[in-house]
Order: structure tokens, then sequence, then C-alpha cells
């Protein structure tokens, strides 16, 4: 259902379906979430399915209104302003944008390290091609503020959490920043920034499952499971921050120069110091996992050795999440 529901979205040019493929995916992630029947993950698939079901509503009407004074129920022919922002802000609510992000980090703390990716990138890749879709008639203004306010919060929340999942959320809000601030004069960077993206929190997602790490406690005394993924976790996580000469630069630096072009400086070089935030938790998370080596104080038991080979994908998303720059 997951995956008919996304691939009737992105392959829809009318409303109804676009819709339609959105509701089925609301609906079969949630027994995803709520598989464990612990109450939080039950919270979670709550406050999930309350505010998919509010932007998908707020879709709706948008389209619906847009046809009412055009007679145009195509997704490329969004026209009427007030459309457009409505259907700013349900997109913005679809994937956990400022000022709609709130429940995101309750969401993937409440799920399993596999939904958690689930969510962080399948459930994000249908509305990322309606926003796409779209791009040219939404407000550049609206989306640039969104786009800032994304990069500082999720820089500034993230900073304060010990569990993996939350801050890996906190990342994921402020790397839809930098996608949206760009997506209205360069949706082709914005597409490209979304899969990398997806690329290094696919490696780093199935990395803390491998060794079964959930907050940051757990991470530093796990270096012993799988030393070699643990110490690729840290370029991974490097990668993520947007460190040069790691894949994740790439669209950073992309995304700089095009707004250098449109005379947008100010914003560019106002993102890039709020991208310093979130360097600064993966910076921890890379700390935790890597560099927290005995002879250190804290009294612990030594994990046993991971005997099964690491897993063919996640070597090569490690790989082309580290390397896809120098390559």
């Amino acid at each position: 259902s997951l995956i008919l529901g996304t691939s009737i979205t992105i392959s829809s040019n009318h409303w109804i379906m676009a819709w339609a493929g959105l509701e089925i995916n609301t609906l079969a992630i949630l027994p995803l979430i709520a598989q464990s029947h612990h109450p939080r993950a039950i919270e979670a698939a709550t406050k999930y399915f309350l505010t998919q079901a509010a932007a998908s509503t707020l879709m709706l009407f948008s389209s619906m209104t847009n046809a009412w004074y055009t007679g145009q129920w195509d997704i490329a022919q969004l026209t009427h302003p007030t459309s457009c922002l409505v259907l700013t802000s349900a997109i913005a609510m679809k994937l956990g944008l400022v000022p709609f992000h709130f429940w995101f980090p309750e969401v993937l703390q409440g799920s399993p390290l596999t939904t958690g990716l689930l969510l962080s990138t399948i459930m994000k890749f249908p509305p990322m091609t309606l926003f796409y879709m779209t791009s040219h008639s939404l407000n550049p203004t609206l989306l640039t503020c969104m786009a800032v306010s994304s990069a500082a919060l999720g820089g500034w929340m993230g900073l304060n959490q010990t569990q993996i999942r939350k801050i890996l959320a906190f990342s994921s809000i402020a790397h839809l920043g930098w996608m949206t601030i760009i997506i209205a004069y360069n949706p082709k960077l914005t597409l490209l920034n979304f899969y990398l993206y997806i690329l290094m929190t696919a490696a780093t997602f199935l990395t803390l499952n491998t060794i079964k790490a959930t907050k940051l406690s757990t991470l530093m005394t796990t270096w012993t499971k799988a030393p070699s993924l643990n110490a690729m976790l840290l370029l991974t996580l490097l990668s993520l921050a947007g460190l040069p000469p790691l894949t994740g630069f790439i669209p950073k630096w992309l995304i700089i120069q095009e707004l250098t072009k449109q005379n947008m400086a100010p914003m560019a070089t106002m993102i890039s110091l709020l991208s310093l935030l979130g360097l600064f938790f993966y910076l921890r998370l890379a700390y935790c996992a890597t560099i927290t080596l005995p002879p250190h104080t804290t009294n612990h038991m030594k994990q046993w050795h991971i005997n099964k080979p690491t897993n063919t994908s996640i070597a090569i998303l490690t790989t082309v999440s580290t390397l896809l720059l120098p390559i």
C-alpha cells in the first residue's frame, strides 16, 4: 500500500488522484508506527494520523478553491493566490516544515528505527513531488521565511536532545529548510538535495538499526559490536552535516551558489550559519559513536561483536553517502 500510494501521488496530474495517494500512504504507515503496542507508539500513530489528515484536507481544500476559480484540476496549473497559500501550509504540514514541525520528532521517537527510516524518507517523497510540480506558482518570500526558520529551529531544538531518533528528526527539519529555500528558484536542486538526504539518512538509520542504538548513552558502548561500521557512521554523520569533501556538501554548495546568483547572499549566509547548529549535534553523535573509546572512566559491560557480516545495502549506502563528491 505504501508503494501504491506513493506511486499514485507522484504519477498523477489531477489533484484528486494526488490526494487519494496521500491518504493511502497515511493509512498504510499507521500500523507500522503502532505495531509495538507501546503507549508511546500508539500516541505517535494518533499524532501522525491527525496531522496528516488535516494536511490532506487542506490540500483538497486548496485544489478545490483553485478549481472553483479557474476550472483547472491540473496540478501544474495552480494559479489562484489563496489556494497557493493554503497548499504551501498543507505541504509544510505533510513534510514537517516550521511552523508545522511539532508532530515530527514525537512521531519519530515513538516508532521503531525501520519505520523511522520510512517516515523520514519515503513518506516525504509524495509531498515533495507536489511541491516540485507547483513550485513555480508559490510565494518565494513565504518559502524563504519558512526555510530559514526551519533551519534555525531544526538546529536549535536538536542541540538539547539525547534520543537519537529525535536528533535525526530535527536534522530532517533543518534539511527541509535547505530544500525549501531554493525550490522557487531552481527546483532541480531541491530534488538533488532530497535524494542525497535520503541516501545519507538511510545509511544512518540502517547502521543504528544494526547496532541497536536508540539513545546517546547506549551509542557510547556499542562500538565493540561492529567497529568498522561505527567508524563509517562517523563519516556518514559528518556528511549529513554537510562537510566537504563528503557527499552532503554537494547540495549545500550548489544551493549557496544559486542563492548568490539570485541576489540572496544575506539569506545564503544566514542559512549557512544556521547549519552550524546542526553540525554541533552531528559532531556530538559522532563523538559518542566513535571517539569515546576506552580507556575511559565509566564502568560498563563490553558488548559482544556482531558475528553476521554487514548488510550489503548498508555498505553501498554508506559508501555512496560519503564518497560521491570525491569521486
